[in-house]
């Protein structure tokens, strides 16, 4: 039998809580992490809210040089992955058979942001070009826990921290490693990523209404809602899981990833490599499409991408589709970028654990083009016995992971 590739531990730091167990509270109960801006001045900006981290004090996780070293980005990463570690009840025994994949979208965004407002007057930091790199979470994770296996990240846009998943799970099955702690990251909410954002027409405007601003699938939605945070997951053979007792949250059972290779930013009409990318991972999984029962859809609150995921999901699925039950966390955390799709699948792999699935809030005039079971604004009770987490990305690319409840 081929080996099973396992989840035994989750770490969250997002808007609406600083753990897991806070985040997913939040979710179940529906609450809005989305507020005015305080990282900057956005008074003169077309959208002044976001959805920032609360309360999150990075002296706690480190001090002297590691403190002063590291971007926020690295900051959440390294907490979201203590936290997960701790609740898989992990000793890192063996490190060169352990490993790290923690992905971002957008990394050191606001440290070079800041580095260039220096410019001139200030001498730079001597971390600065380290510390704003693609793989200072990983790295960072790394050094934190003492691990010597295969440390990697890569940049797949909002579909980095699903990526992440499956590029562990390859290193599980290649044999390259036992355990990998893996996930996604990103903290850029800063003055030039807003009013890039803001000129391509992307951000909510609904800054008299932050809490209703986020509104995946709803015909009144105007935009998404940048957030920053970060979600890891430990990742390990079934093996080396239940040779040390660990308890299981699911089977990370597959994963497959497609390019729409059409625009930039804008997702392909109709919606067909995604559906590619939702039937392939269900091929690699093993998993029928009647055998889903929940979706954690990407669901940005975008005019198109929200109705190229509909029609996507209703290619995917076929006649199964008005069965299915769907729902977008983004309503209530906002987009996190690098770490959305590791979100996702957190919410998949609760979902699973505790028979509930968190709603799609504000979702009050549902969009005619976008006419699948949403769970609109109340968590709804139910056995979830396999689960999908959709993440689509900026440039087309498309990563669909695919859970199952542990046997």
């Amino acid at each position: 039998m081929a080996e099973r590739v396992v989840i035994t531990g989750i770490g969250a730091v997002t808007p609406v809580g600083n753990d897991r167990e806070s985040t997913w509270a939040a979710l179940l109960a529906g609450r809005s992490g989305v507020a005015p801006i305080t990282a900057f001045d956005a008074s003169a900006m077309s959208t002044q809210i976001a959805a920032e981290v609360k309360g999150f004090d990075p002296a706690t996780i480190l001090e002297g040089k590691r403190l002063r070293r590291t971007a926020r980005f690295a900051q959440l990463a390294v907490a979201a992955a203590r936290e997960a570690v701790a609740d898989a009840d992990l000793t890192v025994s063996d490190p060169a058979r352990t490993g790290v994949v923690i992905n971002a979208a957008v990394a050191g965004f606001d440290t070079i942001e800041s580095a260039t407002k220096l410019m001139g007057d200030h001498r730079l930091s001597p971390y600065f070009v380290a510390s704003s790199l693609t793989n200072m979470p990983a790295c960072e994770v790394a050094i934190d826990l003492g691990i010597h296996g295969p440390v990697t990240a890569s940049a797949l846009a909002c579909a980095s921290g699903n990526y992440a998943l499956v590029e562990a799970r390859r290193l599980i099955l290649a044999g390259d490693a036992d355990v990998v702690i893996c996930g996604g990251t990103d903290a850029a909410i800063t003055e030039v990523m807003f009013a890039g954002l803001s000129s391509m027409g992307a951000l909510s405007k609904r800054n008299d209404d932050p809490a209703g601003a986020s509104r995946p699938f709803d015909a009144e939605r105007d935009g998404f809602v940048f957030g920053e945070g970060s979600v890891v997951l430990v990742m390990e053979s079934a093996t080396h899981a239940r040779e040390r007792g660990a308890r299981i949250y699911g089977e990370f059972s597959g994963g497959a990833l497609t390019s729409d290779a059409f625009h930039i930013s804008a997702p392909a009409p109709e919606g067909r490599y995604a559906a590619a990318a939702i039937t392939r991972a269900l091929e690699n999984s093993g998993v029928a499409p009647e055998e889903i029962d929940y979706v954690s859809a990407h669901g940005t609150g975008t005019r198109a991408n929200d109705r190229t995921e509909t029609m996507a999901m209703r290619t995917a699925y076929g006649k199964k589709v008005d069965d299915l039950v769907v729902s977008s966390p983004k309503s209530m955390v906002g987009h996190l970028i690098g770490a959305a799709g590791a979100l996702g699948a957190m919410t998949a792999l609760l979902a699973i654990r505790d028979s509930v699935v968190p709603p799609t809030i504000n979702l009050t005039s549902p969009d005619p083009e976008c006419d699948l079971d949403y769970v609109p604004n109340v968590a709804r009770h139910m056995p979830v016995r396999a689960a999908a987490a959709n993440a689509f990305g900026f440039g087309g690319q498309n990563c669909v992971a695919v859970f199952v409840a542990d046997e």
